[in-house]
């Protein structure tokens, strides 16, 4: 699910690229994030080569390391760079029970209009799950953080006991187990998958399916 808003817990320490001086290094650093986000969106991490990226921002790959150091940290700094712009569209609180809910299906709405990033969240999380992909942790993180969200989101809505924290802890995984199938299937083919939709119809029938009494079918 392309959306850092409601994803990863914060985590410790990491390596950050360098912060440049002048206004037109901060240019060029953004240039080669912006090109590096398309290049690994279209080819994955593996495939994509820093020749091709340095080449494309009109830089030697020495170029491009002196603002990121490794192609592991250009790949980290681009899913920071998405996520922040998630950050920056939700606001300072993130919301709560039912509203939080809603906020998946506005979040697949916009995602049809955004095929890059979802492209790009598509293609790495899918090639994290491979030995050693410098995302992996990024991805483990994210998917554990948007569990509890969802988890926590179906709860409240649902005014669930105790007991029942797996029933919900299994329609989170479903939820999020959609979300991100109907993004493949809206890249392979948009005019077929309305991804706001459908990601409604699962909400509210797992709504219902956890309190019929508040959510009848």
């Amino acid at each position: 699910m392309s959306d850092r808003s409601v994803g990863r817990p914060a985590r410790g320490p990491v390596a950050k690229p360098r912060t440049p001086r002048s206004p037109a290094a901060r240019r060029r650093q953004q240039d080669i994030l912006n090109i590096a986000t398309d290049t690994f969106a279209a080819r994955g991490y593996h495939n994509a080569s820093l020749a091709e990226i340095a080449d494309r921002a009109g830089l030697t790959q020495a170029g491009v390391l002196h603002y990121f150091r490794s192609k592991a940290l250009l790949l980290t700094s681009v899913l920071e760079q998405r996520d922040q712009g998630d950050i920056e569209q939700l606001g300072t609180e993130r919301p709560q029970g039912l509203d939080f809910l809603r906020h998946l299906v506005d979040t697949a709405l916009r995602n049809a209009e955004r095929e890059g990033i979802v492209r790009l969240y598509a293609v790495l999380s899918a090639e994290s799950v491979t030995d050693d992909h410098p995302a992996q942790p990024y991805f483990r993180d994210r998917y554990t953080g948007l569990r509890a969200f969802v988890t926590d989101a179906l709860t409240a809505a649902c005014d669930l006991e105790e007991a029942d924290a797996a029933r919900a802890h299994d329609a989170a995984n479903a939820i999020i187990a959609v979300m991100d199938g109907l993004q493949v299937q809206w890249l392979l083919d948009p005019d077929s998958v309305a991804m706001a939709a459908s990601t409604d119809l699962v909400i509210t029938s797992l709504l219902a399916t956890l309190a019929p009494g508040r959510f009848p079918s």
